[in-house]
């Protein structure tokens, strides 16, 4: 029951001091934890050399060739690098241990630095590439003999930004398979905003390395902007979707986001199992950061133990709950007889 909590938790990474001063004891998902959120550090520092890369290439021949599909993706690849950069910070900010000013830890940094990373995106990605087709299609540029150096960053860019997706494709899929979770569905439900970010990004230049080739080469074809200019609006409403989501799912973490049922389910009989206690009548489990939930239950305990037992009693609980990876801190107070049992 235990490890399957914490894999349920996403491997929840614990350091530091408890809000009432108590040293935190490592749990043994804590080694499954550590490696997790270095992957995840490993996944942005590859995406952000294989984005710095493609971008130069990629504003070179767009210089060159004066493609707006090529632009478009220069201006994708900018605004990925810098996003990386942003990642990074909030994979470092949202695992400072907790301290005196921030109790439960600077998890929800994360969310923050990947609001303003997935803003970026829709700026200097989305807005900057439809700016430029929209461009196209008004005032039609002189056009290009040859195409041949744009068709070979393409394919580089593709390569590089495939190094990247398989990375994160790999985290993702380690981490969903121990929680028993489609690919797909664990990527937008993790409550690590860095992974979802570069499996997203990197899915979404890897589309929008198709689209531009095929506007490219559409253009070359029948010596027709508009087909150029059209991969170029499709590049920026590819990159306007993806980060509305993301955007949508930091606001979900910053704003409260609860535990999914799967693991409150988990999380009441893992309550249940605590020895002493009879019934659990409420629960609150919400994330606080990336892996790292805060918990709160009212519990009935068995028999009628004096005042000062129940709450020494309740302490103990509480410890042993905090042993779990995914619980950055837990508090339990007592039920009324009254209370229905969850």
């Amino acid at each position: 029951m235990a490890a399957r909590l914490g894999h349920l938790a996403e491997m929840t990474s614990r350091q530091g001091a408890l809000p009432d001063g108590r040293e935190v004891r490592r749990s043994p998902q804590a080694a499954d934890t550590e490696s997790s959120a270095g992957e995840s550090t490993t996944t942005v520092v590859i995406a952000f050399f294989a984005n710095l890369a493609i971008a130069i290439a990629k504003s070179i021949v767009a210089m060159v060739t004066g493609s707006a599909s090529m632009l478009a993706e220069s201006a994708h690849s900018w605004a990925d690098t810098g996003n990386q950069v942003l990642l990074f910070i909030a994979d470092r900010r949202g695992r400072k241990p907790a301290d005196d000013s921030h109790p439960l830890g600077y998890g929800r940094e994360a969310y923050v630095w990947s609001l303003i990373a997935a803003f970026g995106l829709f700026t200097a990605g989305a807005v900057v590439s439809v700016w430029e087709g929209v461009s196209k299609l008004a005032s039609p540029g002189p056009e290009e003999a040859s195409y041949s150096w744009a068709y070979v960053v393409l394919g580089l860019a593709f390569v590089f930004e495939s190094v990247s997706f398989v990375q994160a494709f790999r985290q993702t899929r380690r981490e969903a398979r121990e929680l028993e979770r489609q690919v797909l569905e664990h990527a937008f439900q993790t409550s690590d905003p860095t992974l979802r970010a570069v499996f997203a990004e990197d899915s979404a230049a890897l589309v929008g390395l198709v689209i531009a080739a095929a506007g490219v080469f559409l253009h070359q074809l029948t010596g027709d902007e508009l087909y150029d200019a059209i991969g170029s609006i499709l590049v920026g409403l590819l990159l306007g979707t993806v980060a509305i989501v993301l955007i949508n799912q930091n606001r979900r973490f910053l704003t409260g986001q609860a535990a999914d049922p799967e693991l409150r389910e988990l999380t009441i009989e893992r309550l249940k199992q605590l020895p002493g206690v009879a019934v659990v009548t409420y629960l609150r489990l919400e994330f606080v950061g990336p892996r790292q939930t805060f918990l709160i239950a009212r519990v009935d305990l068995e028999g009628e133990p004096h005042e000062t037992l129940v709450a020494r009693r309740l302490r103990d609980l509480e410890r042993e709950l905090e042993l779990e990876s995914y619980v950055r801190a837990a508090v339990l107070t007592l039920a009324t007889p009254e209370e229905p049992a969850l």
